[in-house]
């Protein structure tokens, strides 16, 4: 009797992982040893609620000129959701992937929504789109704020010592009767240390570094503009 349960039960194992046919029976015949507990779990991670410091705007902010804002840049690499990171002190040059851990978006997408909040609390933020019309209709449009996301990664300094390590470059354009021209630009870095040698300690770690380099952009568009 305890032999068909067991049967029962690693027959619904099986379906579960969706295994079928032959390939159930072979494993079902090897006993129950080859089938894993339960499916594991992938974990989604995000910066938070909302954890960027916007209490510092000017008293005139309300006064500065409207922003246009690009989609962030990345590298083919930064485009998915895998949380990755380097080993410094075995191969700095190979980006790994955690198994089990993702963003809830794209990391361009995340540090774009923080860009966005921060700037949105000193002027108007336009995404391409609302500013084109703006052109078309007043013509004259506002300053591009374009980014390129070149790394974002919990780079481990040792096995037991890892940061967040977060280096964008920003480019600042202006549109005139002559075309566009490039105002200012500029490449930003920033490390925080991760209080985990894990994911979570990595995603903690890269949500801190983000929050830091987006401060750093936004008082540097202040002064170039």
């Amino acid at each position: 009797m305890n032999t068909l349960h067991s049967l029962a039960a690693c027959a619904r194992r099986a379906r579960r992982f969706g295994l079928g046919g032959f390939a159930a029976a072979v494993l079902l015949a090897g006993g129950c040893g080859a089938l894993p507990d339960k499916p594991s779990r992938t974990t989604l991670y995000d910066f938070g609620p909302g954890t960027a410091n916007t209490a510092s705007a000017p008293a005139d902010a309300t006064t500065l000129s409207p922003i246009a804002l690009a989609e962030i840049e990345a590298s083919a690499r930064l485009e998915g959701t895998q949380v990755l990171y380097r080993l410094g002190y075995a191969d700095a040059n190979e980006l790994r992937p955690y198994g089990q851990a993702r963003w809830s978006v794209a990391p361009a997408q995340l540090l774009r929504q923080r860009l966005g909040d921060v700037l949105s609390a000193r002027r108007t933020v336009l995404g391409p789109d609302e500013s084109a019309t703006i052109a078309r209709t007043q013509g004259k449009a506002p300053d591009m704020l374009r980014v390129s996301l070149d790394e974002f990664s919990q780079y481990f300094e040792s096995a037991a010592s890892s940061v967040g390590l977060v280096r964008l470059r920003a480019t600042l354009i202006r549109s005139g009767p002559g075309g566009d021209r490039v105002v200012a630009q500029r490449s930003f870095t920033a490390r925080r240390p991760a209080p985990s040698a894990d994911a979570a300690g990595g995603v903690k770690a890269l949500a801190a570094a983000s929050d830091a380099v987006v401060a750093d952009l936004v008082a540097w568009v202040d002064q170039a503009r």
